[in-house]
C-alpha cells in the first residue's frame, strides 16, 4: 500500500509539472525501473536531505527521486532516461554548495558519495593508487580526506588541495579547487590527468588532453554544465611527514600584499628556497584572530588588535608553511629563517606551531567539530568568494576592509591570498581576472544569533551586495569564484570572451539542458514533443 501511494504521488507530481511547464512526462514505472545496480530512492528522508545544502540560503527544492549509483553506468542510465523528457539531473557530492547549485527540483539528484551508496552489489571501489605512475584513480563522489588517507598509505599525496577536505573530488574539479598551494602547483584542475564523464546525452566517455579533449577542458571548472565526473586521475607526489606552520602579523596592507606577492614569485625555486603554502586573512575584530581555525594562539596570551598599531583598525595575518621530514628539521629551521628575513612583518609577531602533515591539511575539520558541538554548523552561510586583480587590491582594501566592513564583527574568517595566473590552464571553463597575479578574497561568514554575537542572514547578504556593487562602481574587474548569478546578462558578463565557447560546449554536450539546472545558467528544457525551444 505504501509503495503504491509513493508511486501515485510521484506520478501526480510529474503530471502537475507537465501541465504547468509543458514537459513530457516520464512514466513513473520507467523512472523507478531503469535497471540500475544501485538504488533509485523516493524515501522522504532522502528527498529531504537532497533539498538542502551547506549554504542554507535557497528555499527547499525537493527532487522527485535520489539515485544512489553503484557505478558510472548507473549514472549514464539515469541521465539517458532523463534526456528528451526535460527531467533535470544534478550530481551531489558532500552537499557543500552555497546557493542550491546541486538542487534538482522536480528532477533527480545523484548522490555521488561512495560512503552512502546503497548498491545491492557494491562495486564502487575506493581510491586506487599507482605508485610508479604517480597518480591515484578516484570515484567522482569520493571525499578528498579519503583520497589523502589512501595515498598516505603509499607515502604519497595529491599536490594541490582545498582548505576543507570533506568535499567531493567531482565537486571541487567542477569549480577549480584552490588553497595556499595554488600559487605553486596551480588549482586542482591543473593536476588532473584524466576523467570519466557522463555527458548530458547519457554518454560515458574517458577524457584527457589527448582524448575527447574538448569535453576534458569543458568539465574542469565547468560548474557541472557539460557532464558528471565519475572518475578522476589525480597527480600525486611524495608526501612530507610534518609541517612547520607560521603566522606573522602586519598593520600595513601594502606591505602585507607585497610580501605575499614576493613569496608566490618564488614558485619556480627549489623547495628549499620557498614556502609550500601561502595564505592570509584579514582581522577586523579581536575575537577572530584567537578563535578561527585552531587554538593557534595561546589562550593565556591572546593577540589583541589594540596592542598593535593597526592601519585603520585592521590587521592582516600572513600564513605560511614549510613541509619536511623528521630527519631534516635543522635544515628546515635555517630555510625558514632565511625566508623570514626577507619579509617586513611586525617585529616579534611570529607565531609557530609544528604538526603532522595530515593534521595540517585537515585543520578546518577540527574547527567544524567545535562548531557542531555548539550547534553553530547547520546555519546559513552567505559566503562570497571573489578573484580581485592585483592592480586593484589596494582599492579593495580601502573600500571594503576599511570601508564597508569597518571595525565590525564578521562572524567568520576573511581569507586573502594571491595566485599566479600562469598556473591556470586557460583551456578550462574557469574565468579569472586578466592579470598575471590575482587575489582570492573569501568572506566565509555565518549567520549567527547567539548570546555572544548576532549577524543576521539579511545583514550579511546585504553586505555582500554592497561589496559586489562597490567593485562594479569602482571599475574593479573582479570575478566570482563559486559564482552565483540569476540573469543571463550576469552570466555572460562573468564569462566574458569565454561565453561563446561555454554556450557552444553546452549545446554539444548537454543540448537538452538537463544538467546542473540549480546553477541557473541555462533555462531548463521546455520541450513538449521532442523538439526543443531555443533558450539562453
Amino acid at each position: 500500500m505504501a509503495t503504491n501511494i509513493i508511486i501515485l504521488t510521484i506520478a501526480t507530481c510529474l503530471l502537475l509539472v507537465s501541465l504547468s511547464f509543458g514537459l513530457t512526462v516520464v512514466p513513473t514505472e520507467q523512472l523507478l525501473h531503469i535497471g540500475v545496480d544501485g538504488e533509485l530512492s523516493v524515501e522522504l528522508s532522502d528527498l529531504d536531505a537532497a533539498s538542502f545544502d551547506f549554504g542554507r540560503l535557497s528555499l527547499q527544492a525537493e527532487p522527485l527521486a535520489v539515485l544512489h549509483p553503484a557505478s558510472a553506468e548507473d549514472v549514464a542510465r539515469l541521465v539517458k532516461a532523463a534526456t528528451g523528457n526535460c527531467l533535470s539531473v544534478s550530481a551531489r557530492g558532500h552537499g557543500h554548495s552555497i546557493n542550491g547549485q546541486a538542487h534538482a527540483e522536480n528532477g533527480v539528484v545523484i548522490e555521488m558519495s561512495r560512503s552512502r551508496s546503497r548498491s545491492k552489489t557494491p562495486i564502487l571501489a575506493g581510491p586506487r593508487v599507482l605508485e610508479k605512475e604517480r597518480y591515484v584513480d578516484v570515484w567522482g563522489g569520493e571525499l578528498w580526506i579519503e583520497v589523502l588517507r589512501e595515498t598516505l598509505k603509499h607515502g604519497l599525496a595529491p599536490k594541490s588541495w582545498t582548505d576543507y577536505l570533506y568535499l567531493s573530488v567531482g565537486g571541487t574539479l567542477s569549480n577549480a579547487g584552490i588553497s595556499g598551494q595554488t600559487f605553486n602547483h596551480g588549482p586542482q584542475i591543473s593536476n588532473v590527468y584524466e576523467v570519466d564523464v557522463v555527458t548530458g546525452k547519457g554518454q560515458l566517455l574517458t577524457c584527457s588532453e589527448e582524448r575527447n579533449s574538448e569535453l576534458f577542458y569543458a568539465v574542469l571548472g565547468g560548474l557541472g554544465q557539460f557532464g558528471i565526473i565519475t572518475r578522476a586521475r589525480i597527480a600525486v607526489e611524495l608526501a612530507p611527514q610534518r609541517v612547520r606552520w607560521i603566522r606573522v602579523l602586519y598593520s600595513n596592507f601594502s606591505t602585507f600584499t607585497k610580501d605575499q606577492e614576493f613569496l608566490i614569485s618564488l614558485h619556480g625555486n627549489p623547495a628549499s628556497q620557498r614556502f609550500d603554502y601561502v595564505e592570509g586573512f584579514v582581522i577586523v575584530d579581536e575575537g577572530l584572530i584567537n578563535n578561527w581555525r585552531s587554538s593557534f594562539f595561546s589562550p593565556s596570551n591572546p593577540v589583541k588588535i589594540t596592542s598593535v598599531n593597526s592601519d585603520g583598525g585592521v590587521l592582516y595575518c600572513l600564513e605560511i608553511t614549510k613541509n619536511y621530514h623528521g630527519h631534516n628539521v635543522d635544515a628546515i629551521d635555517q630555510e625558514i629563517e632565511a625566508l623570514l628575513e626577507k619579509l617586513h612583518f611586525i617585529p616579534n609577531s611570529v607565531f609557530t606551531t609544528d604538526l603532522p602533515y595530515v593534521d595540517f591539511l585537515d585543520r578546518v575539520h577540527k574547527a567544524e567539530l567545535k562548531l557542531r558541538s555548539k550547534g553553530l554548523w547547520d546555519v546559513p552561510h552567505p559566503w562570497l568568494n571573489i578573484f580581485v586583480p592585483k592592480s586593484r587590491i589596494d582599492d579593495f582594501d580601502k573600500g571594503v576592509f576599511k570601508g564597508i566592513l569597518g571595525n565590525n564583527k564578521t562572524s567568520g574568517p576573511i581569507l586573502i591570498y594571491p595566485m599566479n595566473k600562469n598556473k591556470w590552464d586557460q583551456r578550462s571553463s574557469v574565468v579569472t581576472p586578466d592579470e598575471d597575479v590575482f587575489y582570492l578574497v573569501a568572506f566565509l561568514r555565518s549567520a549567527l544569533d547567539t548570546a555572544e554575537e548576532t549577524r543576521t542572514l539579511e545583514y550579511l547578504t546585504n553586505q555582500n551586495r554592497q561589496i559586489l556593487r562597490f567593485c562594479d562602481d569602482a571599475g574593479i574587474k573582479a570575478k566570482q569564484y563559486l559564482p552565483h548569478y540569476t540573469t543571463q546578462k550576469e552570466w555572460m558578463d562573468h564569462f566574458g570572451d569565454k561565453w561563446d565557447q561555454f554556450y557552444r560546449r553546452k549545446m554539444e554536450f548537454d543540448p537538452q539542458r538537463i544538467l546542473a539546472t540549480g546553477q541557473v545558467i541555462f533555462k531548463p528544457c521546455t520541450s513538449t514533443s521532442g523538439g526543443h525551444v531555443a533558450t539562453w
